[in-house]
């Protein structure tokens, strides 16, 4: 007897980009073969591999969460001349931190000066006038415009030969699924095995293990759902520290994501169950009616 499956109505799936196309390409592909309108975060060059994060259905909200964050690449720079590895290595120290970039005259965005922060280069190994390096850093860093002020930094001048994204936030190529692992997924739910494609869709939480989060209650589902102002009695738990002001994950006491607020208090001042109001939804995520409503209105109905 095979087991009924349908795809979810939200969910994330990592693609293991190709060199070639474009991301809305590969995006819309996905989409295709899912039956789902798709959105993606962080977009990859045609000649760029990687990570790429489709989302779908109401997972499409999370897109500014999950542009935010840090992203780790492989590249292999070709310098223009010959350089030692001690150079190669204190260069790349010295492009460690916070740097000025400007966007490439290819870029979509506007031409500004910006600052990004490197978190790490590791040289991984260096062949004549190739070097292979893994580098972590803020969102929005252009490692073609990286490699081209290394290379000046190291006298030769230099370009980037070819990039692979590894990892953006909590998903890495552990996670990721090729787009023909993909159609052969869907080909084998709809022949009733679902369980490939079960482990490919991932839920939308999985999307903000690094945000800080408050736990509520099920009688409180449903008012977030429908926008309202989250108070402390609705709340069980807290999980991690958070200022006022900052983002936090609103989830059921099951783990679900019910969506994204705004904290009105700092976690400090949030005592779970007691009166006042602590969180302001700005992105809700699951559909109203998901959970029974336990409130009133103004009317007592």
């Amino acid at each position: 007897m095979t087991e009924d499956f349908s795809i979810p109505d939200s969910g994330i799936v990592v693609i293991d980009k190709p060199r070639g196309p474009s991301s809305h390409q590969v995006t819309a592909w996905a989409g295709d073969l899912l039956g789902r309108r798709v959105g993606h975060a962080g977009t990859l060059d045609p000649q760029v591999s990687g990570v790429l994060i489709v989302m779908f259905g109401g997972a499409v909200r999370l897109a500014p969460v999950l542009l935010s964050h840090n992203k780790e690449y492989v590249c292999l720079m070709r310098l223009h001349g010959d350089v030692s590895r001690e150079d190669v290595d204190r260069v790349a120290a010295e492009f460690t931190g916070r740097i000025y970039q400007r966007p490439p005259k290819k870029s979509a965005v506007k031409r500004n000066l910006r600052i990004r922060k490197i978190q790490e280069i590791e040289i991984l190994d260096l062949q004549e006038r190739l070097v292979l390096f893994r580098v972590r850093c803020d969102a929005g860093t252009y490692i073609r415009t990286l490699c081209v002020h290394m290379g000046y930094a190291l006298g030769v001048c230099g370009h980037m030969q070819e990039l692979r994204r590894i990892r953006s936030g909590a998903f890495d190529e552990s996670t990721v699924v090729s787009l023909h692992e993909l159609a052969d997924a869907v080909a084998a739910a709809e022949e009733g095995d679902p369980a490939p494609l079960r482990q490919m869709i991932l839920p939308p939480e999985t999307a903000v293990g690094d945000l800080p989060k408050v736990v509520i209650r099920d009688t409180a589902v449903d008012a977030v759902c429908h926008g309202a102002v989250l108070a402390g009695v609705g709340v069980t738990e807290k999980v991690g520290g958070f200022a006022k002001g900052e983002t936090v994950a609103i989830t059921t006491q099951r783990g679900e994501l019910v969506g994204l607020g705004q904290a009105l208090v700092s976690s400090s001042a949030l005592k779970p169950g007691e009166p006042g109001f602590v969180v302001a939804p700005t992105t809700v995520l699951m559909r109203p009616g998901t959970y029974p409503r336990g409130w009133k209105t103004h009317a007592g109905t």
